[in-house]
């Protein structure tokens, strides 16, 4: 099924960023909102967005006005060809517009969610018509710009929902990956919040401060990871043996080292040492300006990337 018109249910900081990609690959989107002046903030973010969308290339017929604001859920999904669902990290919440979403949707639309941490089986239950449609698209943060979306099902996910899924999101310019089975917190989360556990406990340790856990990583291993992943970043580092030399030089190292790893605790005191440090950092910096260099150099990498002989 040709997939021309995306509902999308939610317009937060994520949803709109998702219409802006839809909108410049384009498609028409139909989005809702319940939240009062949701509307005039959709529009706005989407225009914010577009200069970058006009960057990395639009589709043929794109165009900002292609959005339209419903007046009801139902309304957004019932002319839907695929559903991408943005609402309150809330699983009460989730249920409820889930069970509205599969009253109303064609039964041969997929139900997506954006959630980061509740997985589609929770939800499932509350599609009384066609569980089988609901999967889990996770995008990362903004979806506009970063190519990565987790796909997962749940237990009653139907094979083809998570096939159309995939090739959908693919078509959209992004780098879907598939989960094997359900998670908590899927797993580019997984890996940030080990990184952010262990800067925090060196914090905490008083080994560095905010902005030098901050330039070890921007201008360290960060270089790295957004060209190859851990894997094959130590396939590299392991010269001509490869990843056999490197496990069997310093593989013993590294599990030393993994077993010495930090506890840390998200408490009140590592919060306030977390915002203390952050704000010291951008003192003095233009953090509009700071955004906007890191968009524009997100798009100059993703083209670089594209052109490269990288997987």
């Amino acid at each position: 099924m040709p997939i021309g018109n995306v509902a999308v249910i939610g317009t937060g900081v994520i949803g709109a960023s998702w219409a802006a990609c839809f909108l410049a690959r384009g498609l028409d989107v139909t989005a809702f909102d319940p939240a009062p002046g949701a509307e005039a903030r959709l529009r706005a973010a989407v225009q914010a967005h577009w200069p970058a969308m006009l960057a990395m290339g639009l589709a043929s017929g794109a165009a900002p006005d292609r959005l339209r604001m419903a007046a009801s859920l139902e309304e957004a999904v019932a002319a839907a060809d695929f559903v991408q669902e943005n609402g309150p990290e809330q699983l009460d919440a989730k249920c409820e517009l889930f069970r509205a979403m599969d009253a109303a949707a064609r039964p041969e639309v997929v139900l997506s969610s954006s959630s980061s941490f509740i997985p589609p089986s929770q939800v499932q239950g509350a599609c009384a018509l066609h569980p089988e449609r609901v999967v889990l698209g996770h995008p990362f943060n903004p979806p506009h710009l970063i190519p990565l979306v987790e796909v997962v099902g749940g237990t009653a996910t139907a094979e083809a929902a998570i096939a159309t899924a995939m090739e959908f999101y693919a078509a959209m310019g992004k780098k879907p990956i598939r989960l094997n089975r359900e998670f908590p917190g899927h797993i580019a989360n997984r890996l940030q919040a080990a990184l952010w556990r262990e800067a925090s406990f060196l914090l905490n340790e008083g080994v560095a401060d905010v902005a030098a856990l901050d330039t070890a990583i921007a201008h360290g291993p960060g270089l790295r990871w957004a060209l190859l992943g851990p894997f094959l970043n130590l396939h590299l580092s392991g010269g001509a043996g490869g990843i056999e030399h490197l496990l069997a030089h310093i593989g013993p190292s590294i599990d030393t080292m993994w077993r010495g790893l930090g506890d840390a605790a998200l408490d009140e005191n590592t919060r306030a040492a977390i915002t203390a440090g952050t704000r010291a950092e951008l003192a003095g910096l233009d953090e509009p300006a700071m955004r906007a260099a890191r968009d524009a150099l997100l798009i100059e990498l993703l083209r670089a990337k594209a052109a490269a002989p990288l997987p």
